[in-house]
């Protein structure tokens, strides 16, 4: 195989093949590697979509050139390789998916075809079509008849009867009458295709066949005998499949369907356990470790759990065409390979953009494994029918942080929120269930609340437990407190410059209260000057001169040096003696 330097200056990729004129119309579903020959050299199975109507056929590559084809009689919806016994050498055997059957190639020739169960027919369809053979009714009768129960029918109808539908008055006859002695089939056909292994994890073990088909059913088939080994029902047509584990063991077949919605179903479960509903259709579906990563047809890629818990999504600048896995065991890194309608294919690691490729036409198909002898290589084909190698280099490194402009990686990283307890969600159900009385209850209380705080605030007011004064000239604020049981009071004063950076002084106190009723070691205070934001206290001692038990005001007031009108007034209600009122 001719390798060549990438023109891209520092890719990781060596462009090893590139015909434009290969003429391989496929997708990805219908592209396979495989040790056809069990000599360890690896081949390219494609199957071949053709060009329109014919022309669909098997074909098989080694390195850069076809190796041998084989015609096909219908157009392939998928192609898997498997092994389907323990006889030596251990060569796989080829399935490919068309129509209602399933061709088994051994060696790359026809060994086994199998065919989809038929279907249960409308009894409805099955009386009108054999009025019709006895010449009861005419085909105009059977039209309208037919479409009745077209319309109204659970069971859908036959192939025969919707195509006899679409004909013209003139055709009609003619079509009853090489039809109606054949009886009535209702067959469905294969929508997607894969396997699981039977009983052991070697990537040489015994597999099964996996089958999503139109009629929302799933089989398993076994792989000597080729009978149903278990049958499956889906709520809509499946489209993408993705399989894992083993059948005799555990396994989950993950699978996007044509509703929008990706279900798992899991072994003895003959209905999904989990299903995943998406906001737009996916076009693409991988699994990478134990979660799922999905291409939708609104421009965005997305990762869940196998439960459905969403993890993360990516946005991309142009719609999906194709997806697979880059899986590298020997270096223990994995991947997601995801080619866009814009000519590149995009190399993601979870959320990161680790690596971009740019191709010369659109995408359709993408695989990524052993061909030849070279483990690391990307096999693409476009849209225009070209083929593309690429073989990653022994030396390329991804780096962790994301290529892609955007917000920093740790805004991705998601918190660590303790699971829901049962006392929680008990909680919340008694909130929804009374929601209304626990807001009513809520308001009285708050009322209460506002009532309680404003008896409390005038009950202060009227008995200046706490007196709070403040200037209306000056930047001062001022409190007083009263501490003790008489006869001998402490009366502190708490005076604060409220300013934002002036300071203020030449300040004085004053008191002014009743000589017969008490007495002050001090009456007059000089303040020192007043730094903003700090507190000063201002202490001194009230002596009660009175033993009946009666109490008055002092009033205080704060004054500019020099100056005879009073910049801060408070008056402090003392409390009654309890010494003197004992005596």
């Amino acid at each position: 195989m001719e390798l060549k330097d990438s023109v891209v200056a520092g890719s990781k990729w060596l462009d090893a093949h590139y015909d434009p004129v290969a003429s391989l119309y496929t997708f990805s579903s219908c592209v396979a590697l495989a040790d056809l020959h069990g000599d360890g050299d690896n081949k390219l199975v494609v199957g071949d979509l053709g060009t329109g109507a014919g022309n669909m056929k098997l074909k098989v590559y080694r390195g850069t050139g076809l190796l041998s084809e084989n015609t096909l009689l219908d157009l392939p919806t998928g192609l898997v390789s498997f092994h389907m016994d323990q006889h030596e050498p251990r060569t796989p055997a080829i399935a490919v998916a068309s129509g209602p059957f399933i061709y088994i190639y051994k060696n790359m020739r026809p060994y086994f075809k199998f065919t989809l169960p038929t279907l249960e027919v409308n009894a409805l369809e099955q009386d009108v079509w054999s009025q019709a053979r006895e010449d009861m009714i005419d085909p105009m009768s059977l039209k309208e008849m037919l479409e009745s129960i077209r319309d109204k029918a659970d069971i859908p109808l036959s192939v025969r009867s919707l195509r006899f539908l679409m004909l013209e008055q003139q055709e009609m006859e003619s079509y009853v009458n090489l039809h109606k002695q054949q009886p009535i089939r209702r067959q469905t056909v294969i929508t997607c295709i894969g396997t699981l292994k039977r009983n052991m994890a070697d990537d040489d073990a015994v597999s099964c066949l996996v089958v999503g088909t139109e009629s929302q059913d799933v089989y398993i088939l076994d792989p000597e005998a080729f009978t149903i080994l278990s049958k499956m029902s889906l709520p809509s047509v499946p489209t993408l499949m993705d399989v894992t584990g083993q059948f005799d063991v555990e396994f989950r077949i993950i699978i996007a369907c044509r509703n929008g919605s990706i279900y798992i179903l899991r072994r003895d479960s003959p209905k999904p356990k989990y299903c995943i509903e998406l906001s737009s259709h996916p076009v693409g579906l991988v699994r990478t470790g134990k979660n799922v990563v999905v291409g939708c047809a609104q421009e965005t890629l997305q990762s869940y759990t196998q439960k459905g818990k969403k993890l993360w999504t990516a946005y991309l600048p142009a719609p999906v065409t194709t997806m697979a896995v880059l899986d590298l065991p020997t270096r223990g890194f994995q991947a997601v390979l995801v080619a866009l309608a814009n000519c590149e294919v995009h190399v993601y690691r979870d959320k990161n953009l680790v690596s971009t490729i740019k191709t010369p036409d659109v995408v359709s198909s993408i695989c990524f494994g052993r061909y030849g002898r070279e483990d690391g290589t990307l096999i693409m084909t476009t849209k225009g029918g070209g083929l593309i190698v690429k073989i990653l280099k022994r030396t390329a490194v991804f780096d962790e942080r994301d290529a892609a402009p955007g917000p920093p990686l740790a805004q991705s990283i998601r918190l660590n929120v303790p699971k829901k307890t049962k006392l929680y969600v008990d909680q919340t159900m008694r909130e929804r269930e009374n929601a209304v009385a626990m807001h009513r209850a809520f308001q009285m209380d708050l009322s209460r609340l506002r009532l309680a705080a404003a008896r409390a605030y005038v009950k202060a007011l009227e008995s200046s437990l706490s007196p709070v004064a403040a200037s209306l000239t000056e930047p001062l604020k001022m409190n007083a407190v009263v501490q003790g049981l008489g006869p001998s009071f402490k009366l502190t004063l708490n005076i604060q410059n409220t300013a934002a950076c002036r300071p203020v002084m030449n300040l004085v106190v004053s008191f002014l209260y009743d000589d017969n009723l008490y007495s002050m070691r001090r009456a007059f205070f000089k303040i020192p000057l007043l730094v903003p934001g700090l507190n000063y206290p201002i202490d001194t001692f009230v002596e009660c001169l009175s033993d009946k038990g009666i109490s008055d005001i002092i009033k205080v007031f704060v004054l500019r040096e020099g100056k005879s009108v009073p910049l801060l007034t408070a008056h402090i209600n003392m409390p009654v003696s309890e010494g003197l009122a004992l005596g």
